[in-house]
């Protein structure tokens, strides 16, 4: 559905959580790199991260620089080392594809190892890595959870009542300032129900608005993007 990109905000800090926000009747902080501290949990959660993207892409004859799986795994080893999370949930798309953690080269298997070494990682299966549960991976898999009376999956269920976080549609804000425009990575939030941004490196993504969003969260009208930026997380009603 998305095509490779660029990151959109390279120079992002991994440990540089913002202020914090209400959701589902709990505190939760935003990282600029896309990580979501949720401190009742002492648990990171993060979606899209589509490990072993660029692999994909070459065996197929499209070559991308290969160390995107690298990148990812530094930038959330460094967000679980700023806030010490003794768990990790990842909403699904953890990786291209099924056969994806056959393909981590060195580097980037050791730190995905010495990462479970320090948090429990719990992996909910996407549609691009169903076969996760079949993989030699650290950590624990599920097809979706409830923690705390939040559904944790990776697609959001339209008409669902209750709290949910999930991934999936790679959500973006994109704003004109000064004449130009400009995109980044957001959340989209209506109640007590978020899709979270892709945090992979290589990640394109779906405009907030966009109807395959609004439909994913019908039937709720009022929805807001969520971006951190300079410490503070900014509130943007979607029309």
């Amino acid at each position: 559905m998305l095509s490779p990109s660029v990151p959109t905000d390279p120079s992002c800090d991994a440990s540089d959580f913002g202020a914090p926000f209400g959701f589902a009747g709990g505190e939760w902080r935003f990282s600029p790199c896309r990580a979501l501290w949720w401190g009742e949990e002492q648990a990171l959660v993060v979606a899209d991260l589509h490990l072993e993207k660029a692999s994909w892409y070459a065996q197929r004859g499209q070559f991308l620089p290969p160390y995107d799986s690298r990148e990812t795994l530094e930038r959330l080893s460094a967000a679980q080392a700023a806030t010490g999370a003794r768990r990790i949930y990842a909403l699904g798309d953890s990786f291209h594809d099924s056969a994806g953690p056959m393909r981590l080269e060195s580097g980037a298997a050791d730190l995905l190892d010495a990462l479970a070494r320090r948090a429990e990682i719990v992996w909910i299966t996407g549609n691009h890595d169903e076969g996760l549960a079949d993989s030699p991976l650290p950590g624990t898999v599920a097809e979706e959870l409830t923690v705390r009376g939040i559904a944790l999956r990776h697609i959001a269920e339209p008409g669902v009542q209750g709290a949910e976080l999930s991934g999936h549609f790679h959500p973006k804000l994109r704003l004109r300032l000064q004449g130009r425009f400009i995109s980044r990575p957001c959340a989209v939030r209506a109640g007590d129900r978020m899709i979270l941004p892709a945090h992979g490196t290589l990640t394109g993504g779906l405009d907030a608005s966009a109807p395959p969003i609004r439909a994913a969260l019908a039937p709720q009208i009022e929805l807001e993007a969520l971006v951190t930026a300079g410490g503070k997380v900014l509130r943007f009603p979607l029309p």
